[in-house]
């Protein structure tokens, strides 16, 4: 009997023995994939800005830099709308307030596809040069065929449905004073009605940390990618893109840098537009954006090799990459690693912290998903389901990027209704 109980116990403890073994090196995989992934997202969205703005903190104490606002080369706005009949006569009034010299200044609206009365509108002010064709291609399409008309040595782009304050063409055209600047990124603001939903505050918050990240970037070296609302560029500099390129503001400006130059950003130039007029709206325009991200990737895959132009690839890959491929993968990784660590042998206070944290951010992110749906503001919400909602996107643009299925034409976004942008 005693034999018998003996044997039991060793066979219970020779079976027990694998397992253990088997669970000690599954849990360092797991401690080490929840540390990776952890790091990759504080890096991606705090310790990446913390870097280069201690970078930059120390390079102001042995540079000033001194612009001439005066400086004032010959420049075309060129502005691209599609079917914008409700609001393309306060863009032209807007354009032609902007304080520039009028010998200095060309405008150029391309209204290609628009089958409304945009064209027709823009055709009553003598003093824009209106280019339209009946066939609607895209607006990479449109801006390739607009540069055939631009003669000054600077072209400054803008869209349609946005509002230039009144000094940004001079602000812009003053940087072209450097010889090393290729191109000029303009700020975006949004706009708010003061009762506007979750895209609303979303995206207004978002854009608001977008414009700090590119002020640094721009000060290190280069802004990482331009945003199509304003945006300029040395009209030599010009390459035509394939037309179907998704997101060519982004593409052109980093090919620019890929030859030697940077783009600088002018905070105070700015282009002010209403945000997505719902959450659903928003999600086509973020969806989108994120296709054009793994196309980008594609396209500027010369980026990826730091040799020739190391700390331009250092700010592409930190602001960028990361965002659009290891974020979102790290989000959902540090999640399963958090559960299996807590679930394993007697985890540290941290991770019982770590998971709980992790599940109150969900749980705050989906109630503000479901208070977006019926375009309610709850404010303390906007941070968690805004963060989310961007790394969700990501993978939804992963899926049409795979699938090819993303057109180029711009299924336009409903904005916001405000009588006047200021």
């Amino acid at each position: 009997m005693h034999s018998l109980k003996y044997c039991k116990k060793i066979n219970k403890d020779s079976s027990a023995i694998p397992a253990q073994t088997y669970s000690f090196t599954a849990m360092v995989f797991f401690y080490a994939l929840f540390w990776t992934c952890l790091l990759i997202i504080f890096y991606t969205y705090l310790g990446y800005g913390m870097v280069i703005g201690l970078v930059n903190g120390v390079n102001r104490l042995f540079k000033r830099a001194v612009r001439q606002v005066s400086y004032a080369p010959a420049v075309t706005l060129v502005v691209s709308a599609f079917n914008e009949e409700d609001f393309i006569e306060q863009k032209i009034q807007n354009t032609l307030l902007l304080e520039y010299d009028p010998s200095l200044f060309r405008l150029i609206f391309i209204t290609d596809g628009s089958t409304d009365r945009t064209p027709e509108l823009v055709k009553r002010h003598p003093n824009i040069q209106l280019l339209h064709e009946y066939e609607r291609r895209g607006k990479v399409a449109a801006m390739n065929r607009a540069m055939a008309f631009v003669e000054t040595p600077i072209v400054i782009f803008s869209d349609a449905n946005t509002l230039l304050n009144p000094q940004a063409i001079k602000l812009i055209a003053s940087h072209y004073q450097d010889p090393r600047v290729g191109g000029v990124a303009g700020e975006k603001k949004i706009v708010t009605s003061g009762k506007g939903g979750a895209a609303n505050a979303g995206e207004g918050l978002y854009w608001q940390y977008e414009s700090w990240m590119k002020k640094m970037d721009s000060e290190l070296l280069s802004v990482v990618g331009a945003a199509g609302e304003l945006f300029s560029l040395r009209t030599g500099l010009f390459e035509s893109l394939p037309e179907n390129t998704l997101i060519e503001d982004f593409v052109l400006s980093l090919r620019i840098c890929l030859k030697g130059y940077v783009i600088r950003y002018e905070p105070s130039a700015y282009a002010s537009e209403t945000s997505s007029a719902s959450i659903q709206e928003e999600q086509k325009r973020k969806i989108r954006i994120c296709a054009g991200g793994f196309q980008a990737m594609t396209m500027l895959r010369r980026l990826l090799n730091p040799i020739g132009h190391p700390l331009l690839t250092f700010q592409y890959i930190s602001h960028r990459v990361l965002r659009w491929t290891a974020c979102p993968l790290a989000l959902l990784f540090l999640l399963i690693a958090n559960i299996i660590i807590v679930l394993g042998a007697s985890p540290g206070y941290f991770y019982y912290v770590s998971i709980l944290v992790q599940a109150l951010f969900y749980v705050l992110a989906l109630i503000g998903w479901a208070f977006a749906n019926r375009n309610i503001r709850v404010k303390s919400l906007y941070i968690p389901y805004y963060f989310l909602f961007m790394n969700a996107s990501v993978y939804f643009g992963f899926v049409r990027f795979v699938k090819k299925n993303q057109s180029v034409l711009w299924e336009k976004a409903e904005r916001q209704k405000i009588v006047k942008i200021p």
